[in-house]
């Protein structure tokens, strides 16, 4: 590993719109220094995307973009990154999401010319790599498409490279659901580690070779999913935090690789990379609502130096395109954040952030700048992957134990239960990853082929 000490070791420095290394666009956006922007992200209405549609969606995405720029620009922001997230039948033929990408890139060109209105465009191909079960991660006809998009659409206009790669999802999928944290420990620390090696390394090279931002990626698939499945029931919430602290390791490899941010929002392992590296970090919270419910609408806001929505379809409201109305509840938590930097008042908005979660859910406390910091001290400690994120499994854990016993954190016995089990799951696990493979290999090796992984 890369890292063996964290960049902001200071809680009151873990904080909204600063970040050690602050990332500058091309358009002179500087995302970490000082303003926190808003980050939009939107996808279709429900329709049919194929060579009859694609005049209809080209003319919906020309339309989105045009209408959010007016609107920010009415309501004197400061600036916007849009977020592309290509849809399956856009990444299996890139010359549709390269397309759009232009369209897009070419309304925020004209703007930036005739108003000076700074916006950007992090481009997000979809991971379909696992749509292929067990999936081909590194000889797949999905990964030329995906890096063909990369490249391309780079040339089209995309400024921010970012994905959602799905490395180890083929086990993290069954073993989040039987609640099994020994694999899911191995499907991101073993797995997902060797595959964002793999895939970070080219995703690097185009933003060099393109004079591009290699962004980040997200556990989304991993960490998200815990969440929403946590919401409604299906698994225990303190086992869907540890999940969330598990993502750590495998997403740090993409900074490790050459990522200098923001990285990509919705895995909320961003405020952890941030305390370990330094780069800025984009995360979404009450405003992503419109994509999905969760416990962490205020706190995730604690250290964001972009707000993003997480994404929404381009439908009607009775204020608007949704996308514009997404847009303008963003702007108006920009103005918030910034404000409080303008008045040096911003740690008594981030403890409002913070205190209105923090005690409600295990997924929020561990959430907290404090906390963040003291799991990061512990992972980096790490001999390597799979010891550094048991290493912050376990603090994870201690913290969340000890706040229920203080009575700090609301749980229940039912959920409490889980503390020691988790716990023990997480102790038989070994540091060397070839002890893990034999032990974890005879219940997997029907979902995975090892050689798509360098094994």
């Amino acid at each position: 590993m890369k890292y063996n000490k964290l960049e902001i070791t200071n809680p009151e420095e873990l904080i909204f719109g600063k970040a050690k290394y602050p990332v500058k666009t091309n358009r002179g956006m500087v995302i970490g220094d000082g303003i926190v922007y808003p980050e939009l992200n939107f996808t279709l209405s429900a329709m049919s995307i194929n060579d009859d549609t694609m005049g209809e969606i080209k003319k919906q995405y020309k339309n989105l973009v045009t209408e959010a720029l007016d609107r920010a620009r009415h309501l004197n922001s400061n600036g916007v990154i849009f977020e592309f997230e290509t849809l399956l039948e856009m990444t299996t033929r890139p010359e549709r999401a390269i397309e759009l990408t232009k369209i897009m890139c070419d309304v925020m060109e004209e703007y930036y010319q005739k108003y000076n209105f700074k916006s950007e465009l992090r481009l997000t191909p979809n991971d379909t790599r696992d749509f292929e079960r067990p999936p081909l991660m590194r000889t797949s006809k999905y990964l030329d498409a995906m890096m063909e998009i990369f490249e391309k659409g780079s040339d089209a206009g995309g400024d921010l490279l970012s994905i959602e790669s799905t490395g180890g999802k083929e086990v993290c999928d069954d073993a989040i659901i039987t609640c099994n944290m020994k694999e899911v420990i191995f499907a991101l620390s073993v797995l997902g580690v060797r595959d964002m090696k793999f895939l970070w390394k080219k995703i690097v090279d185009v933003a060099k070779a393109k004079n591009k931002i290699a962004g980040g990626d997200t556990a989304c698939g991993f960490g998200n999913t815990s969440m929403v499945l946590a919401d409604k029931g299906y698994i225990p919430k303190i086992f869907a935090a540890i999940v969330r602290i598990a993502t750590i390791s495998r997403t740090l490899v993409a900074v490790e690789e050459g990522a200098i941010g923001p990285d990509k929002d919705c895995g909320y392992e961003g405020i952890f990379l941030k305390a370990i590296t330094g780069i800025p970090i984009s995360m979404e919270g009450r405003t992503a609502a419109c994509a999905h419910l969760s416990t962490v609408g205020n706190i995730a806001g604690a250290c964001a130096d972009l707000w993003s929505n997480e994404s929404i379809q381009n439908i009607k409201l009775l204020g608007g395109m949704a996308p514009t109305v997404s847009l303008e509840q963003l702007e108006y938590d920009a103005r918030l954040f910034n404000l409080s930097i303008k008045n040096n008042t911003q740690l008594d908005y981030q403890k409002l952030l913070i205190d209105s979660d923090k005690y409600l859910d295990p997924q929020a406390y561990i959430l907290a700048p404090e906390n963040v910091i003291k799991i990061s001290q512990e992972l980096v400690k790490g001999e390597n992957y799979i010891d550094a994120t048991k290493k912050a499994c376990l603090k994870a854990l201690e913290l969340i134990e000890n706040a229920i016993k203080s009575k700090e954190l609301v749980s229940s016995e039912r959920e409490n239960v889980w503390i020691d089990m988790i716990r023990e799951q997480i102790n038989t696990i070994p540091t060397d990853e070839g002890k893990f493979i034999d032990d974890v290999l005879p219940n997997i090796k029907d979902k995975i082929i090892l050689s798509e992984y360098g094994l």
